[in-house]
């Protein structure tokens, strides 16, 4: 029936027996071939993203399903030189035109894999961080790194591969390479050390994603680890951009990772309190700072005789170590010491000066 039905759209098309050796029965199928292929990658195109579709009650926040990012990533250009390259197979062609179309090929489905390959690298990566990021933020920015390094890796043994199936000898090419690295390497030795400054970032960990620093003179959340800066949100909403480099030469104070908050403060009373209202001052602290929840306390003390005060020192320990709860705990301690120095009759000092004055011999009296 083949042979009929081909017979026939010879004599419809009036086509000779043999075009270049191959006759007509061949150039049918290869053509079958090559608008098959084509029309497979269109079907593709249209059907597969609707069958890995989620249902309607499903979390939508990871993204498209992986098929349809592979299905969407997909190069028409490659495939239409893979099904050239499929029909090529049952056709008799010179040699040089078979290597052309080969090469073609084989370049296109290199390039196509690399893009597949990239696609599951930051699938993954992205399905890892909507998973972990909120727990393990540490874990992700690795993930993320090690994400940036396995696509690097990838696109050099492709373009490695593509100049090999080109002719290029890569071998000689590598060690070339590896001459010039050194210079290039020393002309771009700071965006080389930032680049060893982020593996070190993300191996070692001083900080992760969210976590609020101070350096030097700049405070901020880490917002992202970049392999060149790193991008931190300041109070007042400001993005600081800072190298990586940078920040590993400098101090860098890790707030999130306090387990507890250290708190020192000072208040003053006036010179003129009696001794055992002075006396009683640290215990009556002690049990205002007990009271507070969340609130662990060290110690109260009269430090020393100020200049218009007598000062004491307190220290407490709040944890969490959270900046809002500190402040919380805080106001509830100052509001606790006013209403008990109140009810004591206890007064709170205020910088004040004291004159006394001489009049012809007879004894200084003060004016305040």
């Amino acid at each position: 029936m083949w042979q009929q039905w081909t017979t026939w759209l010879q004599e419809w098309t009036d086509v000779p027996g043999e075009i270049y050796g191959n006759s007509f029965e061949q150039g049918a199928l290869a053509l079958g071939v090559l608008v098959g292929t084509l029309v497979l990658y269109a079907l593709g195109r249209l059907i597969l993203p609707r069958l890995a579709r989620p249902p309607k009650d499903a979390a939508t926040d990871q993204g498209p399903p992986l098929l349809t990012l592979l299905v969407r990533s997909t190069s028409l250009l490659v495939w239409f030189f893979l099904a050239l390259f499929l029909a090529s197979l049952l056709l008799t062609l010179p040699d040089r035109l078979i290597a052309l179309v080969q090469g073609v090929a084989v370049i296109g489905v290199l390039l196509q894999g690399a893009i597949w390959g990239a696609v599951l690298v930051n699938y993954g990566v992205n399905r890892f961080g909507a998973l972990r990021r909120e727990h393990d933020a540490s874990a992700y920015t690795t993930v993320s790194a090690l994400g940036v390094l396995a696509k690097l890796g990838l696109w050099s043994v492709v373009l490695l591969l593509i100049l090999a199936n080109l002719g290029v000898d890569v071998t000689a090419m590598v060690a070339g390479l590896g001459v010039g690295g050194i210079a290039v390497a020393l002309a771009a030795q700071n965006i080389l050390g930032d680049l060893f400054a982020s593996l070190s970032i993300v191996l070692d960990k001083p900080f992760v994603l969210g976590d609020f620093i101070i350096v030097d003179e700049m405070l901020g959340t880490v917002e992202k680890i970049g392999l060149k800066t790193t991008r931190l949100r300041s109070l007042s909403g400001e993005q600081l951009v800072v190298a990586n480099n940078d920040l590993l030469q400098s101090r860098i104070r890790n707030m999130k990772r306090m387990t507890e908050r250290r708190v020192v403060f000072h208040f003053g009373v006036t010179y003129q309190t009696p001794l055992d209202q002075l006396r009683a001052i640290p215990e009556l602290v002690r049990q205002i700072v007990q009271t507070c929840e969340a609130t662990r306390f060290d110690r109260a003390h009269f430090q020393e005789y100020g200049e218009s005060a007598l000062v004491f020192e307190v220290v407490y320990y709040v944890s969490p170590a959270d900046f809002a709860v500190y402040m919380d705990v805080q106001q509830q301690i100052n509001f606790a010491l006013y209403e008990a120095f109140e009810r004591h009759g206890i007064e709170f000092a205020y910088p004040t000066r004291t004159l006394f004055l001489h009049t012809n011999g007879t004894r200084p009296t003060d004016a305040s």
